[in-house]
């Protein structure tokens, strides 16, 4: 466990339950739910409790995204597919969940200077005309990081919390060999990063990555499944 306070912005599960779902038969049963296959192949469910997305593939094949712990995902996929089971749709009672994607941020007590610190590691990108983080990437565990100049961070990309802190560990020996005083924030949900707009801007775009690494993930399993 690493000294960086992690706070989990979102989890990505997903689920192959080897049966098919009859997209346009449950729609008009399901409330909050989306089904436009001219725009996408996927029905969208929204769980309240706990807040969640769920995509419905008719192969049987769930995502769910939103959810703000692993826990809290695997619970808004079972009570999705029970919502299915419930309306006569056969369906397997017993059934893996996969964690495809956790979204989590976390901060430095320092200002970054994001010029530097592209300039002097490898794999790290940084087009500010573009987007105003940096984007800098590791191998084991695969992550990627987004660090900003107030010193907020977010990594995108692991499977479990403990990958989190390893990759954070990883990442404070790499600033700090390039001499940057990396100092751990315990608090991370101060007001004043939540007012900035490039920390908001980022959690948006954070968990849109999530969701297409989830839509690629699912891509993939199709043409294996061919």
């Amino acid at each position: 466990m690493s000294e960086f306070q992690v706070k989990v912005e979102n989890v990505v599960a997903f689920v192959s339950l080897g049966e098919d779902i009859p997209l346009t038969k449950i729609v008009s049963k399901l409330e909050n739910a989306e089904y436009e296959p001219e725009q996408f192949p996927g029905l969208v469910y929204r769980t309240k409790e706990p807040r969640a997305a769920a995509l419905i593939f008719s192969s049987g094949k769930i995502v769910c995204t939103g959810a703000k712990s692993i826990e809290k995902a695997k619970e808004a996929m079972t009570k999705v597919v029970d919502t299915v089971r419930d309306l006569g749709i056969n369906l397997p009672t017993k059934f893996n969940i996969k964690v495809e994607n956790i979204v989590a941020s976390s901060k430095i007590d320092a200002k970054l200077n994001l010029e530097d610190i592209a300039f002097s590691l490898e794999n790290a990108e940084y087009e500010p005309e573009q987007f105003p983080g940096l984007v800098y990437r590791i191998t084991e565990p695969r992550v990627a990081f987004l660090l900003f100049s107030s010193g907020k961070i977010i990594c995108t990309g692991a499977h479990n919390i403990d990958d989190i802190h390893t990759a954070l560990g990883k990442l404070k020996e790499k600033l700090e060999s390039i001499g940057i005083d990396v100092k751990p924030s315990k608090d991370i949900t101060s007001s004043k990063d939540i007012k900035l707009a490039k920390d908001a801007k980022l959690a948006k775009d954070a968990k849109k990555d999530a969701e297409l690494a989830a839509k690629r993930a699912l891509k993939d399993a199709e043409r294996a499944k061919d």
